[in-house]
């Protein structure tokens, strides 16, 4: 997760715990249970082993597009399904298939493409299809090419893929405002969210969230709200942490999400799940 510069330091705060486990822990990846570098530690590693073997069902709901699942197959868990794309996606690692996808109709991205370039003459375009990132020529890529990743003059040439997510990115407008102004654009008919990037804004269709599909998966295995725990970090986690009964926020998480949570823990980089989780399954355990 990048410092967010000018803000404020924040302690994470004592949580105490009944001596009582959720059935589900709901997780972000980047920023909130990966470290910096994007990997799962040692420790976090072994949580994650721990609380399976003690009947908690362990989920990874993320921004990450499917492509970028691979290496966390070891630590997906029995169930191998990870919601991705920001709930577009639920996708089975070890299958490597999508289980179910909640996209944008072909015509309203079309569309909604000639309104941003008209509002956003300075935005650039890529879309998030089920294989990979489908981008603009002038679209600036924040991560490592993948094999499967293509690019064209417009996004509009690869509407026969289905559209998990349409990314805008706009280099003179900061996330946040970005995220606004294509809100405002949008007018309630898709879901907008800021995933950490700098300069994006991740659109996908009207109804699709985190906590959505986390619902869906939940509703599928006889889980409900009060069931789950969550953890995340950026404002496309706050619907999430809203549903779930108890919510957490990893120290250096958005000001939003800080404000939000229930609880704010260690950053990432020190484990804060874990630590959090590790504390749960000792006095789960007497």
């Amino acid at each position: 997760m990048l410092e967010r510069a000018g803000q404020a330091p924040v302690t994470p705060r004592t949580v105490a715990f009944a001596p009582t486990l959720p059935r589900v822990v709901a997780t972000d990846l980047d920023g909130t249970l990966l470290r910096s570098d994007g990997t799962i530690s040692a420790r976090t590693a072994r949580t994650v082993v721990a609380l399976e073997e003690a009947g908690v069902d362990v989920v990874f709901v993320t921004a990450r597009p499917p492509e970028w699942l691979e290496p966390l197959a070891d630590a997906v868990g029995g169930h191998g399904a990870v919601i991705c794309a920001n709930g577009a996606f639920v996708y089975d690692v070890p299958s490597r298939s999508i289980l179910s996808s909640h996209v944008l109709d072909p015509g309203f991205v079309a569309g909604l493409a000639a309104e941003l370039r008209g509002t956003l003459p300075a935005a650039a375009l890529a879309i998030q299809g089920p294989g990979g990132l489908l981008f603009e020529s002038h679209f600036s890529l924040l991560w490592p090419p993948e094999p499967t990743w293509r690019s064209a003059p417009r996004v509009e040439e690869f509407l026969d893929v289905p559209v998990g997510k349409l990314m805008v990115q706009c280099a003179r407008t900061p996330g946040d405002e970005l995220v606004g102004r294509v809100e405002a654009l949008l007018a309630g008919r898709a879901v907008v969210c800021h995933s950490g990037a700098p300069s994006l804004a991740e659109v996908s269709a009207r109804g699709v969230t985190k906590a959505a599909a986390l619902e869906r998966w939940c509703t599928a295995r006889g889980y409900a709200s009060t069931d789950v725990w969550a953890f995340g970090d950026m404002p496309n986690d706050l619907p999430m942490l809203q549903w779930a009964s108890r919510s957490f926020a990893v120290a250096g998480a958005h000001p939003e999400v800080l404000a939000a949570a229930d609880h704010v823990v260690a950053s990432n980089d020190d484990d804060g799940v874990a630590q959090v989780m590790d504390a749960a399954l000792a006095a789960a355990h007497g």
